[in-house]
């Protein structure tokens, strides 16, 4: 199992926790991974760290397909990639309704076709094998709109992107799970729990490598969950840590009826705190969602507690199938016990 860093995305101010990726960095980590959300934009952190690393992969997690063209996101990537020497790793993601209409202004649309249209696009740019052409249902490259000039051509990159760069997806509900198995190197999902592999992913993940074919399967997939660490001999204490981002996911990261992370809460057998969760969040009522997140939901989806308890707590995330344990720590202890642990 290899070992990622994931610092997430900012707050009012962006303050890169550089000691941090430096040491994972020095220690062997895998790959250090940046969010973006309505705030600061995952790219920027990326290009600040890669200057000031040697070795640690550069990670996506997510740059969102509604506020970039595919031919965007692909300049972006293959720019990152060459001034890292190739250490880009493009993590993609639709986010939801509420960012994509609400921030970047843009439809949601028909996410699955879209995804798949956009690493199609994706594929074809970083291959270079043509000029890009492509007529789909989201995207006509070129644009043959009725307002268009009809001066559009195909055209080529001028960089020369890594036709292998590694393509993840984010994805949470069983039709997105399965198309990321089937047409992307790796998967990067949230709130996961490796107790609930088997009864919320498993039949999805393997209808995907059967739709693509050609060999496809765990051995060639990279499943990269982020799991966050908390490490705090009061149990109680490093718990309360966590129930107020799954009170926010849960409750308020989406509409009544359209909140990915309600959903999976509920595939995960807590709807009924789910259900309470989100009553409370979306009535205001924040104090009561985080008081009734389950100690249990908690354990699922997080490493808490003493060097011990995590120790111990940590096979169950070695005998999943996961292939990258992407983790979100707060401190040196942490950092470099997990590294002693699982490198």
């Amino acid at each position: 199992m290899r070992l990622g860093l994931n610092i997430g995305y900012s707050g009012a101010r962006i303050e890169l926790p550089l000691a941090l990726i430096q040491e994972a960095d020095r220690l062997g980590y895998y790959a250090v991974w940046t969010a973006e959300a309505y705030g600061s934009d995952c790219v920027s952190p990326l290009a600040w760290i890669g200057a000031l690393t040697s070795t640690i992969k550069l990670g996506s997690g997510i740059m969102q397909m509604p506020a970039r063209s595919p031919a965007m996101t692909a300049m972006t990537a293959i720019t990152l990639d060459q001034l890292s020497g190739g250490r880009a790793l493009l993590g993609l993601g639709l986010s939801g309704p509420q960012v994509v209409e609400g921030w970047h202004g843009q439809p949601y649309g028909k996410p699955l076709t879209k995804t798949r249209e956009y690493v199609a696009i994706m594929r074809k740019i970083l291959a270079r094998d043509a000029p890009l052409v492509h007529q789909g249902e989201h995207y006509q490259i070129p644009y043959r709109g009725a307002d268009a000039t009809g001066l559009g051509k195909p055209l080529k990159s001028i960089l020369h992107g890594r036709a292998d760069m590694p393509i993840y997806l984010a994805a949470i509900g069983p039709k997105n799970v399965e198309l990321t198995a089937e047409i992307a190197d790796g998967w990067l999902p949230m709130l996961f729990s490796p107790a609930h592999y088997q009864q919320t992913y498993s039949a999805a993940v393997e209808a995907g490598f059967a739709k693509a074919g050609k060999g496809k399967g765990a051995a060639n997939f990279d499943i990269a969950p982020t799991v966050t660490v908390v490490m705090d001999d009061e149990l109680e204490a490093a718990r309360n840590q966590i129930k107020p981002v799954l009170a926010l996911y849960i409750g308020g990261m989406g509409a009544r009826g359209k909140n990915f992370y309600y959903d999976l809460a509920c595939r995960y057998g807590f709807a009924e705190a789910a259900d309470a969760i989100q009553d409370c969040y979306l009535q205001g009522r924040r104090g009561e969602a985080i008081m009734g997140v389950p100690d249990a939901l908690v354990d699922a989806v997080a490493l808490v507690g003493s060097k011990a308890r995590i120790r111990d707590r940590l096979q169950i995330w070695r005998d999943s199938p996961i292939t990258m344990l992407n983790v979100s720590v707060f401190d040196m202890d942490s950092l470099r016990f997990l590294a002693e642990e699982l490198l």
